[in-house]
């Protein structure tokens, strides 16, 4: 992404698109009881409830009866609907690990094969996007949950902590392919959730490949354990790194995620909130999804950035919108065109 003289005025700036993720698949309800739903009437006003504080991109999983994550594609089916319904104008974007919660103590953390990932293209009723991971990377998400932090709740059980240590994320070239390719015919938008440059570079790679053809909507992970560590120079070398057409949102974890929600709004680009990111504010107290969110919004209005409503979201996000070829989407995503044959000494990338 470039920046001028006045790249940092507001009026110069998109309006601020905020995702949260509300049902946060690594805790249980005994952890927050006063903000994880569980019954799918009080998931479905959750979704609501964010979206009337101002989310309009809601990072979506589902949980069972008993407090654990779904793995049920019909569950989802059945949230999609109600939050449809509910607030139509809401961007669902569901989570592409499905759940990747532990079934029970000393059972790993796993994402699902990769069939039933591609499953998730054959939700009805679809959603708005799915989120799509790029290389197959260690996701210890117990890096930096500090033990302060984990006090008196489920986390703290030793089997918990073990397995999701040993978390990976299942995305090799083969897989990432054929999802690409089924989200597409399906008219599912994916979203892309980076772990650093080398995801950026492999993205870049399908959309000169032809792989990809469409707007290019980014998520920079800085939670460490194998993705980015939610360190500045790592976030400013990826937004550096990042097209200029795309859209890029900041994702990290307990008392980072304030800091680079704020550093993301400041320079034009997205936060991320909710309790699958965060359960605490900045001293260590509980924290609600929406008083996160309320917290972007208040931010957002200090900088002199508006808040998108639903719709102003949706043509943001470029949401249904495919191109027909290759150039048409490097065009779109502000990509410098692909070198033709006999060029030389020009910055463009060759097909590979």
């Amino acid at each position: 992404m470039q920046f001028f003289d006045d790249s940092l005025h507001p009026e110069n700036q998109d309006k601020v698109v905020i995702t949260v993720a509300p049902y946060g698949p690594e805790w249980m309800p005994a952890d927050f009881p006063e903000d994880i739903p569980v019954t799918m009437d009080e998931q479905v006003q959750k979704a609501v409830d964010c979206y009337e504080a101002g989310a309009t991109v809601l990072h979506l999983h589902v949980r069972e009866l008993d407090g654990k994550g779904s793995k049920r594609l019909s569950k989802f089916n059945e949230l999609i609907a109600g939050v449809r319904a509910a607030v139509p104008d809401m961007i669902i974007q569901v989570g592409g690990s499905i759940s990747f919660a532990p079934e029970g103590d000393g059972e790993a953390a796993l994402w699902l094969s990769d069939d039933t990932r591609h499953m998730l293209a054959e939700l009805t009723p679809k959603p708005d996007q799915v989120t799509i991971a790029i290389n197959t990377t260690q996701m210890n998400i117990m890096e930096l949950l500090y033990p302060e932090y984990l006090r008196g709740t489920s986390l703290e059980n030793p089997a918990y902590q073990a397995a999701y240590s040993e978390m990976t994320v299942p995305a090799g070239p083969a897989w990432v392919e054929e999802h690409l390719r089924r989200l597409q015919a399906a008219g599912i938008q994916p979203h892309f959730q980076l772990t650093g440059i080398h995801a950026l570079e492999t993205v870049e790679r399908l959309v000169r490949k032809g792989v990809y053809k469409g707007p290019l909507n980014l998520t920079w992970i800085g939670i460490g354990g194998g993705f980015d560590g939610p360190n500045p120079f790592n976030f400013m070398h990826f937004v550096h790194r990042a097209p200029d057409g795309c859209t890029l949102t900041a994702e990290s974890l307990l008392k980072n995620v304030l800091p680079f929600n704020m550093m993301a709004m400041a320079i034009g680009l997205h936060p991320r909130c909710g309790i699958e990111d965060t359960l605490i504010d900045q001293h260590g107290r509980r924290m609600s999804s929406v008083q996160q969110i309320r917290q972007c919004v208040r931010v957002a209005h200090e900088l002199g950035r508006e808040v998108a409503n639903g719709q102003e979201a949706r043509q943001i996000y470029r949401i249904g919108v495919q191109y027909p070829d290759v150039e048409s989407t490097l065009i779109a995503n502000g990509m410098a065109p692909n070198r033709r044959n006999g060029q030389k000494n020009v910055p463009q990338r060759a097909v590979a």
